[in-house]
């Protein structure tokens, strides 16, 4: 496995916090997510992926697909 990587992400359209609970569960069944952590209050996620696995532009799309914009 590669070295893990971080990436955190500014997210429009966040409502609620259950919002950010979907857009985690959502990123972290991706195959090479290791862990995703969105945050309600500051409307950013923070993933850890392995990016032998996984692409930011993967991330992007998953974001988008899950209804929200990344920033």
């Amino acid at each position: 496995m590669a070295t893990a990587t971080e990436k955190t992400m500014g997210i429009k359209g966040f409502h609620c916090s259950g919002c950010a609970n979907n857009l985690s569960k959502s990123l972290a069944s991706l195959e090479g997510v290791i862990k995703a952590e969105a945050d309600f209050d500051s409307a950013k996620v923070k993933v850890r992926f392995d990016p032998e696995r996984v692409t930011e532009e993967d991330l992007r799309d998953q974001v988008r697909a899950t209804g929200f914009e990344p920033v």
